[in-house]
This record gives C-alpha cells, structure tokens and sequence, in this order.
C-alpha cells in the first residue's frame, strides 16, 4: 500500500514523450498552465522536444533558467539505451555514451535517470546478451553512485509496428515475470524500476497481469498511461481510457515519489493530460502537485 499512510493520496508530475515533438519551452508552459510542479525531460534520441545527444554547459544553462522561470524542477530525466544490441562496438559506444549523459542529467539537476534494459525480445535473449545488459547496468550503477543519482529501468517490450499503425509489443526481460525476477536478483541492489503497468499490460497482452507483487519494492519512478487494442497491436492511450483500474492499483503501491503522467499521441496532448487527471480524480485519488 502507499507508503505515505494516506492512501488515497499521490503527488502528479508530468511525463515527457507526448512533448517530444514541441519545443522545449513550450514542455514548461503547458505543465505551468496545469499546476504541475515536477517535469521529466530527455536526453538524445534527435528529437525536438528532447535536449541534444551532448548539451553544452549554454544548453544546460538554458534548460535550468526555464524551471526557475517557469518554478518546475525537473528530476527526471529520461536517456535513450538499448543494452542487448548484438553488435559488440556498437554496445561499448552505447554505454559511453550513457556515462556521459548521466553526468548531464546531473547538471540539468536530474535525480533519478530512466534507462531501459534492451528491446531485444525475450526469444532471442542469449546468456552473453544477458552478461552484456547485467555488465553495463554495473557500470552505469557505478558512475550513477559517483553522481548521486538513482537508475530506473523502465519496464517496456519490443515493438514492432503493423499496417494498421498500431504497436505489436512483445515481451522482454522487463516485462515477462521470470525474466523480471532473473534481472532483479542479478542486477545492482540499488537500481530501481520504472513501473509502466500499460506497457507490461501491452506486452503481456491483459491487464491482469502486472507484476506488481514482483516489483512494488523496487519501485522508484512510475509513468502512468494505457493501451487500448487495434488491429494486430496497441495504441497508447491515457489514464481512464481502458482497462487499467488505476485508483485501486495506485493504492496497493507502496512507492511514495512522484507518478507522471506520461500521455503518448501527439494530437491531443493537452487533452489526454486532462482526461488522465480526471480520471484520477474519479478514481477517489486525492491529486497533488508538489511537496510541502
């Protein structure tokens, strides 16, 4: 249950991927125009909504002035990784590449750094696939440590996408249960999760099956959103607009942090944010944007 004995209670940021094709300023100004007061950001991945693959001390200057404009912190930050690509020099310069975007995040002020485990689908894991990924996640541990910064692996499938434009999710080692209980008995103790029910549900193929009981310990980050079935997969939809039964799932976890929003499609962001916040609302959730 959540830890901060009252239950019914959470505190809501606001999740980054439904900006990351709006320019950044524009990120601050829609989650001032809601109350938010915790905003995740990204690193890399060539996107306009996201800083460059490596900011310069200007561009960190810059992304600092806009919270203490705007009165958003912004401890959350998420890097694009993939530790199971096959190609050995291709995986050594991913894992450079992270060491130093970690210490980035930690200049835009970031607490806690996303990170995903590898879209190899769980069928093709091979065991030095598996050292490859437990190696990295040792080093970036190591170096999150130097830096006072807390790793959360996002829980995510592999996606491939249809005709129909809908998303195929498959599972992986964070989203299928024995793959789960493998990575957190071998991993860092210190590395968390990022618990995303709907990509699990998406991956797992029902919403019955979120492994909460597995992971409700590690937890130290949440997105919040859903998936809704078309055609041969999945479109990421908002809080309320599926199955997933939020208000009960929220209480029976035990993470006390921030739980962002983090609304997907691009045509109605603003809106999707809104209907998610209602439908906590609904749910007999007491929302909250900050911390005393």
């Amino acid at each position: 249950m959540n830890a901060n004995n009252d239950y019914n209670r959470i505190c809501i940021g606001c999740g980054e991927w439904g900006f990351r094709d709006l320019p950044m300023e524009q990120h601050f100004k829609i989650a001032r125009s809601f109350g938010f007061q915790f905003l995740e950001f990204g690193i890399g991945g060539g996107r306009v909504g996201r800083l460059s693959e490596a900011p310069d001390a200007e561009d960190v200057g810059e992304f600092i002035r806009l919270g203490e404009e705007y009165k958003i912190a912004t401890p959350f930050c998420c890097l694009e990784n993939d530790f199971t690509l096959t190609d050995r020099l291709g995986h050594r310069a991913m894992v450079e590449k992270v060491l130093k975007q970690m210490a980035i995040a930690k200049a835009c002020l970031a607490s806690h750094v996303r990170l995903f485990a590898g879209f190899t689908p769980l069928s093709a894991m091979t065991e030095p696939l598996w050292k490859q990924l437990l190696d990295a996640l040792f080093e970036c541990q190591s170096m999150a440590s130097k830096l006072g910064l807390q790793i959360a692996i996002e829980t995510h499938g592999a996606i491939e996408h249809s005709a129909d434009g809908s998303a195929v999710h498959s599972p992986t080692v964070t989203t299928d249960r024995i793959a789960l209980e493998r990575l957190l008995r071998e991993m860092p103790k210190e590395i968390g999760i990022n618990y995303d029910p709907g990509n699990i549900k998406a991956a797992e193929g029902v919403s019955s099956r979120l492994h909460l009981d597995l992971l409700n310990s590690r937890i130290n980050y949440c997105h919040l959103k859903d998936w809704h079935r078309q055609g041969e997969g999945w479109v990421a939809c908002g809080v309320g607009d599926d199955d997933l039964h939020y208000g009960k799932l929220l209480r029976d976890m035990c993470f006390d942090g921030v739980y962002l929003i983090e609304y997907e499609p691009l045509h109605d962001t603003e809106d999707g944010i809104r209907r998610s916040l209602a439908s906590l609302e609904n749910s007999g959730l007491s929302i909250e944007f900050g911390r005393a």
